[in-house]
């Protein structure tokens, strides 16, 4: 499949990209070469080949979930400028 210089044309039209009549036909080209590879890559038989989400097949390593710091309220209220009640005090920014 090739491109031809209008649909090029309209494309950058799109994408709000001017383009001289040299860019034009230098960027006709490219996607024509870029289009024509796509269809070598759709003539690849791939069936009973599962999809990947990546090339390498990687598991991301997991940790149990359990609760190994908790009740430390006071060690996090000592790093506040000012608490009341087990809770941060901040300035009112409604008037």
């Amino acid at each position: 499949m090739s491109m031809d210089k209008a649909t090029v044309a309209n494309v950058a039209r799109l994408a709000r990209i001017k383009l001289n009549e040299e860019e034009l036909d230098l960027y006709t080209k490219e996607l024509s070469g870029i289009l024509d590879w796509i269809e070598q890559l759709q003539a690849v038989n791939t069936d009973g080949v599962e999809p990947m989400s990546s090339v390498v097949e990687r598991l991301l390593p997991e940790r149990e979930d359990a609760v190994t710091d908790g009740n430390i309220q006071e060690d996090v209220l000592a790093n506040a400028p000012e608490a009341a009640h087990g809770y941060y005090v901040v300035p009112k920014v409604v008037e």
